[in-house]
Parts: structure tokens; sequence; C-alpha cells
């Protein structure tokens, strides 16, 4: 019976019975697909329609997932292998949507110019410029270090094939979590071209097209192109503009040499661009934090309560409270700018009354936003720019009959530049008119404008600004060489190799840079004030304030946060696999890799708001005022060297078994080792330990190690018109890398993890002209017993002994404090005069005062002020970061613990025309966006259908689809991202593409023409 009241069941069920002959029954089943529920005369039943002249059929299917080419179901590997043809029916046009094909893999956007793809729960969630993907993502068998592959769309493509499971042998680069290998057509001796031209919602424009060509008897070139521009998703109501558009282009051109029958060689260079205004991160959600009304039985102030809030709650993203914006009274530069112009007022108007440069509100007072997750409200629309060129050059020779030489070499350039606002909401006016004021005497300001005329701030890169405003900007710039030589075996006794020697040189410059209007005027008003400006000529102290446009800085200016992290990496190998034919049914492979890891990392210390002096000697001095190291510029420290030397393999045996239940059988049981580098933290603030002290972070992060146990079945049914193959794994995962924001930089944590899971893929011919496919993943992971970190949202734990406390403007990352202090302070005589510097004083990082102990001593020695000893750095858990969690049985980040996908096809003959009809439903079940596992964490179980409807005319080569995607048009939370303290920890969220309706039309050419 069809479920009236729940349209989503409706059309799934009414999918599920199209184009079924009677002797199939099909029964809905829950919210996860369809159950099937065969008849023994399911296979030979015959449709009544008329036979199409097109028929589906179960092509078998070739991967070189072992780097030769094998029929997929002889292959003991879990691998999923889609063709061009797949890829086109599922519309699956980037390596974002690779989920809907595999069981067990989760795709998420990263917060910066990364991505999230997860196999398994292995992915990757280190935050480093030195990290290496867990899923290595490759281009004809080299792996990628940086890849365009959530951006660039698939052409033509042979086949995308996605290994699950560690990959520590025949692969480039170590991989835990898996591969995903991208194989290009290659050019042929026949000529070869077509075209396709797609519209769609949005105002989308799709071309592409190929053309090969046979230049010779030996020599073929293949040139392909593809190109899309839309509309954008997205719409800003600050600005009224459509964002989150898409202009981008790639180009492939191939030569094929063939001299003789013992020698290949052919050349591809690819490349990719994009230049749009395309949103890096999602909207940004926050519940706001008032802060306590009370501390034990004290009452605070709203002009208190900023320093014991963090500006928003950790309660679920789905709560309609969420759509609100931070507390902007914890931003700790603001909060700081407003302490100090109360105590220095801009000026005094005709009667005397002070008037201060900011307004005492709440910047972000009584903001709501849409709760639609495709309306933004920044001031700036994004901007999005990316460039990557691969050429690759591949030989292969023919030593003898039975043995083979392969040699690869690979060059990659990426570049990249994403700019977008800081937060995704609009702040209230912050500043007052400062202009015509006089002096307390009652004399005009000499100054007649002041420093905000108009209640507006010019920003030296933001321009004029009226509310709290802030922008960033991400950009890389890498370089990567890779070459491999490879020998293979193809003997005809029962032994068999590959073996060979890679190399890996990789080159990358990323720098983050961070610009807030608030931190340009702390330059202008208290720094500069404190030192003299930098210039050509003074020598002197100083404090250099970058006044270049946003376009033009240079990157070394103290009046924004930058960060720039170069890193280098050189990989080595030696690896080899045996196949050793045991007997005619069972077969033993054995492999082992030798690796040698090697980075250099030069830690660069961002240097914001920070200055040093100049002697009379000319040498340089610490600031007293802020403790920075360098006037201008970094002070880079001295190179991170890491090395690892590493053995990686698997051994596997499998088995062709007979019964008399399937055609073909094949068991096979496997043990696999895997290892994935380690790397570096960003650096923490650059800042004179001698003044200042912040608490000591890791500097690197530990390699991850697995050991998988994986045990599975390759069936082929039903006469060849049926594929069923199991897979069951566990793996024991040994310091898997995970980071959060801390000190406005990422700390990267290791921790242990015990994983298991269950895998189905299923595809059954139901007839000539009806065809099934499925895949089921089922995957549990539980972190270590044990195993600890700090919930920076949830620091003190609701211990009540500790007060979370905001920090001063410097460091920016909130810590704990004695309670029984903070009442201390809160009943002196220097409150309230002298209370909002005492309580900044609490947490590390702040400025030493009076005499102190450079050892242990941090911020104003209260004993001297009050009758209390207090060091945080040693006194409070973690440096004052706060308590740790036990993490133990908790989830790996997004790891759904169900993940499942049922597609079905059928073919109607139509006169000489044949009408393809497909519908695919993708369900992904709860999972997790931290590792805290928190309310806040949780990421609901969301769907997506696909339909199309193709009409072919087989005899002209000619094609017209009309498609739609994400029928239901839905907007799930597919992933989060806590950001830093100085954002009030809002959480950027990423969220599916709208509902798209498409209409392609694709003509081929052959050799007639």
């Amino acid at each position: 019976m069809r479920n009236l009241h729940n349209p989503k069941k409706l059309i799934i069920q009414a999918i599920c019975e199209m184009g079924i002959s009677k002797p199939i029954t099909l029964i809905w089943y829950g919210l996860t697909g369809c159950y099937l529920v065969l008849s023994t005369t399911a296979v030979n039943a015959q449709s009544n329609e008329k036979v199409s002249s097109e028929q589906l059929h179960m092509e078998e299917v070739i991967v070189t997932s072992q780097r030769i080419e094998e029929n997929i179901q002889n292959v003991p590997i879990a691998v999923t292998a889609i063709s061009e043809e797949a890829l086109r029916d599922l519309k699956i046009e980037r390596g974002d949507e690779l989920l809907r094909a595999a069981p067990n893999v989760t795709f998420s956007k990263g917060n910066f110019n990364r991505y999230n793809l997860s196999i398994r729960g292995i992915g990757s969630k280190a935050l480093s410029a030195s990290s290496d993907p867990g899923v290595a993502v490759s281009f004809n068998n080299t792996p990628l270090l940086r890849d365009r592959l959530h951006e660039q769309e698939y052409f033509d493509v042979e086949r995308v094939e996605v290994l699950r499971g560690p990959q520590g042998t025949l692969y480039g680069r170590n991989a835990t979590g898996g591969v995903v290998n991208m194989l290009p057509r290659l050019p042929t001796q026949e000529f070869e071209a077509d075209i396709k031209s797609e519209v769609g919602s949005y105002n989308t424009r799709r071309m592409s097209g190929m053309l090969n060509l046979p230049l010779s008897d030996t020599l073929a070139a293949r040139v392909s192109g593809a190109m899309t521009k839309r509309d954008g998703y997205d719409y800003n109501t600050a600005t009224n503009n459509d964002v989150n558009n898409r202009d981008l282009y790639s180009t492939r051109l191939m030569l094929d040499w063939s001299p003789s029958a013992k020698f290949n060689a052919n050349l591809i260079w690819q490349h990719f661009e994009e230049d749009d205004q395309r949103s890096r991160t999602g909207k940004q959600l926050c519940t706001p934090d008032p802060g306590p009304g009370q501390i034990d039985d004290r009452e605070i102030s709203e002009d208190y309560a900023l320093h014991f809030t963090q500006g928003c709650k950790p309660i679920s993203l789905y709560d309609e409270k969420s759509y609100g914006a931070p507390n902007g009274f914890t931003l700790a530069n603001f909060a700081y700018l407003q302490a100090w112009f109360q105590a220095y007022p801009a000026g005094y108007d005709a009667d005397g009354n002070p008037v201060l440069v900011f307004k005492p509100d709440n910047p972000y007072k009584d903001i709501n936003q849409s709760r639609d997750l495709r309306k933004i409200a920044t001031n700036y629309d994004p901007m999005f720019n990316a460039e990557n060129d691969v050429v690759q050059l591949n030989f292969e020779v023919a030593l003898t009959d039975s043995l083979t030489f392969f040699a690869q070499s690979t060059y990659i350039k990426d570049d990249y530049y994403s700019f977008q606002d800081y937060s995704r909401f609009q702040s209230n006016a912050i500043f007052n008119d400062t202009s015509g004021l006089f002096d307390e005497r009652g004399e005009p300001l000499k100054d007649t404008q002041g420093l905000t005329p108009g209640g507006v701030f010019m920003d030296p890169q933001l321009g004029a600004t009226t509310g709290l405003t802030a922008v960033e900007v991400y950009e890389s710039d890498s370089t990567q060489w890779a070459h491999e030589l490879r020998l293979q075996s193809a003997f005809d006794g029962p032994i068999n190799f590959s073996a060979g020697i890679n190399y890996l040189d990789f080159e990358s410059l990323e720098g983050y840079f961070l610009f807030n209007n608030t931190y340009s005027l702390l330059a202008e008003v208290i720094f500069e004030s404190l030192y003299t400006p930098c210039n050509d000529e003074n020598k002197n102290e100083c404090f250099y304030s970058d006044l270049n446009s946003i376009e033009n800085v240079d990157g070394e200016g103290h009046n924004y946060f930058y960060g720039p992290n170069p890193v280098e990496t050189r990989s080595s190998a030696a690896f080899g696999e045996l196949y050793w034919d045991l007997s005619d049914d069972v077969k033993l492979t054995t492999g082992l890799r030798y690796t040698r890891d090697h980075k250099i990392t030069t830690p660069i210390p961002p240097q914001i708001l920070l200055g040093a002096s100049i002697n009379s000697e000319g040498e340089l001095e610490t600031g007293e005022a802020t403790g920075g190291s360098i006037r201008r510029g970094f002070d880079p420290l001295p190179d991170v060297v890491q090395k690892w030397n590493e053995f990686t393999g698997r051994i596997v045996l499998d088995w062709q078994a007979r019964n008399a239940f399937t055609d073909e059988t094949m068991f096979y049981v496997s043990y696999a080792r895997g290892y994935k580098a380690g790397g570096t933290n960003p650096p923490e603030l650059g800042v004179d330990p001698s003044v200042v002290q912040v608490p000591d972070l890791a500097d690197t992060f530990e390699p991850e190690f697995v050991n998988a146990m994986e045990f599975g079945s390759k069936n082929t049914l039903l006469g060849g018109n049926m594929t069923f193959n199991t897979t069951a794994f566990f793996y024991d995962y040994k310091d898997y890398q995970v980071s959060k924001i801390v000190e406005r930089s990422t700390l990267n944590e290791n921790f242990d993890t015990r994983t298991f899971g269950l895998e189905l893929e299923a595809v059954w011919l139901a007839t000539s002209n009806t065809r099934f496919n499925a895949n089921l993943g089922y995957l549990k992971t539980r972190i270590g017993d044990n195993e600890k970190s700090v919930d920076v949202l949830n620091r003190t734990q609701g211990n009540e002994d500790w007060t979370l406390l905001r920090p001063n403007f410097q460091v920016g990352t909130s810590c704990i404090a004695p309670t029984e202090l903070v009442n201390t302070i809160l009943d002196s005589a220097f409150f309230p005069s002298f209370g909002h510097f005492m309580l900044w004083s609490a947490c590390p990082g702040t400025l030493r005062w009076g005499d102190f102990d450079p050892e242990t001593d941090v911020g104003i020695p209260f004993d001297a002020l009050i009758d209390y000893v207090y060091r945080p750095l040693t006194d409070a858990p973690n440096g004052g970061r706060g308590f740790d969690v036990n993490l133990g049985g908790n989830e790996l980040p997004n790891s759904p613990n169900y993940t499942f996908n049922f597609g079905v096809e059928h073919i109607i003959g139509i006169q000489d025309w044949d009408l393809r009809l497909r519908a695919d439903y993708y369900y992904q079940g709860e999972s997790y966006a931290r590792v805290y596992n928190t309310e806040y964490d949780r990421l609901k179980a969301w769907d997506n259908l696909n339909i199309s409807a193709t009409l072919t005319q087989p005899n002209w080569d000619f094609q017209v689809e009309l498609y739609v995607k994400n029928v239901f048009d839905d907007a799930p939370i597919i992933d989060a991202f806590t950001n830093a303290d100085d954002t009030g920890l809002s959480t950027n969220v990423f969220t599916l593409d709208p509902r798209i309706v498409g209409l392609s039309v694709y003509k081929a050419f052959g050799n007639q023409f």
C-alpha cells in the first residue's frame, strides 16, 4: 500500500515498481531502499514491451588495482570500478559524488583548501601543510598530494577505481584509508569524436567533447575538454548577489606512440582552471552565549559577563537557536578596544560629554539568521581561483615475452586562492562619529575627523567599515615530481611478480591571512602610540603596519594575521609483490614495501599585533609592551626535519570455489599493514617567552599505522546475470590524526581506534531491459580507552571549582582559572576600575606586569595586588587550556554506521529509439563531526534521489537526456567545522547542492565520417 502521507516514500516506491515484470515482487522496506524478493523464474522472465534495439548487459569489468589488467571478480581486493558510462548514469560529475557508487565512502569539503574523502572511517582530518591524505587520489596511477578532486569535473574517463582498505605495497604513496584512481581514455588507432552540450537550473551551461586522431600507423593523438558555468546556489542578503557560482574548464592533450609491438610511450598534459565566486565553506551557525548571570552568589553585570562566555553555546546544530550570532563582547580584540576607549575617549562634544570610539552595545545584538542554509549575510562576496597542471610521460617496454618494464614520470603544479568573509553574518554598526570633537578644555581637536568620522573606520585592507569586519584569504602554491620504475612478469608457471622503485619530491607554500578592522584599529591607536611607526629613515622603536590594499599586501605587516607554512616532502620506496598459484584454485599473494619519508618544515610564528625595538647600538630587542620578537615580517624558527623508515605490505590467500549455487565464487582472506607519515603542527604566536608565555602545545604529530584483516567473497550467479560481492573487515588503528583550532592555529592530535564493518555490492540483470544495482556499508568505529583531548567548547567539563575566562586579545584562546581566584579579583579594591585587565591576566599569554620569575610567572603577579598566588601554566590543567575528556568508546568523525545506494534502470523500445529510465537513491546514516560525540557534534542521517530519462538513437550515436539531481531539494548538514575562539567558536556547516533539473544532448562520430 502506498504511503500517501509521505511524498518521499511515495516517490521511492514508484521507482522501485517501475518497469518490473510480474514474477518479481518488490517490497518497500523502511527508509533504506527496496528489498528484493526474487522468484526462481525471474531471470527468464520476458517483458511484454517492444524489445529495445539497445539491450542492457553484464559487461566484464577490467581493473588495474594490482597494476595489471584483471577481471574485477578475480581480484582479491575490495574495489569498486566506475566506467565513464556508469559515471554518466549515476550523475557523478566530481569526486565528491563518488560516495554514491561505493559502500562506506563519505565526502565533505574541508574548511581550508582541502577536503575529507573518507573510506571506512579513515580520511583526512589532519589540518597541516605537512599532512598527507588518508585516501590517496591518483591520476593514471600517480598519487597527487594536492589535487582538484572536489572541483574538477570528470571527462573522457576510462574508469575510476575506488580501492578500500590500506594500500601499502603497489601504489606510489602509502594510504591508510584507500585509493581513488582516475584513469583517462588513451589515444587509439581509430578516428573518434563526440560532443555533449547541457543546460540546466541556475543557468547551468556545460560543454564537453573529445577528438581522437590516428596521425600515422604508430602515432595517435587525443584531445578532450570540458567547461562548466552556472549561477550561484547561495544568496548573499547583504550584497543582494547570488554567490557560490562555478566558472571552470579542463583540457587534456595526449600523444601515444607505438613504433613496435614491444614499445609504447604516451605523453599526457591536463590543465584545470577555475575563477568564480565559489564559497570555500558554508553557512556559519551559532547559539549566542550571554555568559553567566552570576558566579557563586555574586551577580555579574553585562560589562563583565563578557569575560565568562565563549561566544557560542555547544547545542545541536539543528536547533532553531543555532541561527543566531556570537556574543560580540567575547571577541577579545573588540572587548579590549572597548575597555581602552572607555579610559581614553576620542574627545568631548560641545556639552563636554565624553565621546567614545565604540558604541556600548553588543555588535551582534538581536541578529537572527535565515533558517535557509543557502542564504548568508556577509559584507563581501567570496572569490575562488584554482589552477592545476599535470604532465605525465609513460613508457612500456617488452623486454621479453614474459617481462615488461614500465616507467612513469609526472609533474604537477597547483595554485590556489580563496577569499571570503570570516563570518557569515553582518554586525551592527559599532563606531561613533568622532568628527568635530573638543578636548577637555573645550578647544577643537587638531584632528578634526578623528578615527571614525561619520561612524566609519577606514581600514587599509578592508576599506570603509562600520561594523565588525573580517576577511580570510587562503592561498597555496605547490609543485610535485613523481617517478616510478617497475618490472612486471607474465610467466607461464605458477609464480609471477611485480617489483619496482619510486621517488616523490613535493614542495608547498601555504599561507592563511586574516584581516580584521579591529586589528588595524588596535595597531593604529595603541601600538603606533607605543612605537614609532617603521619607515626607511627610522631605525628606532617601531611597529610595522602594512598599508597596502588587500590585493597587494607585502605579507610583512603585524596588523593582520598571516601564517605562512613552507613544507618539503621527499619520499622514496622499493616495493614488490609475488603471486604464487598454489593450485588451480588457490593463489597466494605476498607484498612488501620499504618507504623512506623525509619532511622539512620551516616554522614561521605569526606576528599579529607584535613589535620589537632596536636599541641605540642597532641591536634588536624584545618589545616589552607586546612581547614581539621582530619589528617587521617574521622570525623563522629552525627547520623541523622528520624522517620515517617503515615496512608495509600485505598477504592474501584466495580460493576459486566450486559450488552448485553460483557460476563462479572466489573467497579471500587478507592481512595488510598500512602507514601514513606524521607532520608538524603550525607554530604558535611569535612572542618572546621572557615577556609572554603561552601553553606549550605539541610541535609535531605522530604517523598513523593500521593492521587490517579482511574477509571477502566475489560471486557470479544466474548465468552471469548477477554479481554479488561481500566484504568483512577489522582494523587495529594506531595514532589516527585529527585536528582542531587552538591559538588561532591547528593542533593535530593522535588517537588509537578500532574499526570493523561489512560491505555488500550487487548488480542484477533482471531482463535484457532491466538492471538493478545496490551497495550497503556497515561501519563501527571505536576510539581506544583512555584517549584524551580538551574540548574547546566545554573547557571546564562542569567542574564548578574552575571558571571559563576570555583571554587577552593577543592570544585569542580562552582558558580556565580557579573560581576562587575569580571571586578574589571581583572582591578586590581594584575592581571594577582595573577589573578587565586583572581578569584577562588570569589567562596564559598575557603580558607580565611588575617583578616576576620568567620561568614560572605569567600575567599580573596577583600576590602584589591581591592575596592570591597563581601561575596558570603550572597550576591549571593543560596549561590553562581546560580539562581532558576521555574519548574511549566514541566514534571517529564522519563515520556513519550505514551507507546505502540502490539503483534501477529500464529500457523501453520506441520504434528506432530507446528510452532509458533510471533512478538512484542514496542514504547515509547518523555520524559525528568531531571526536567528542556530543549532541553538538551529531550529524543527522540524510538521503538523496536522482532520476533521469535518456532517449537514444543507436544508429546515429545520438542521445538526449533529461535528469533531476537531488529530487527532494534537501539541504542536509553533511559536515561541520568548529572555528577559532576569535569567532566565538561559531560553526561552519557544509551541505549538498540544491535540486538541479538539466537537459543534455550528446552526439558521437565514428569511422564512417
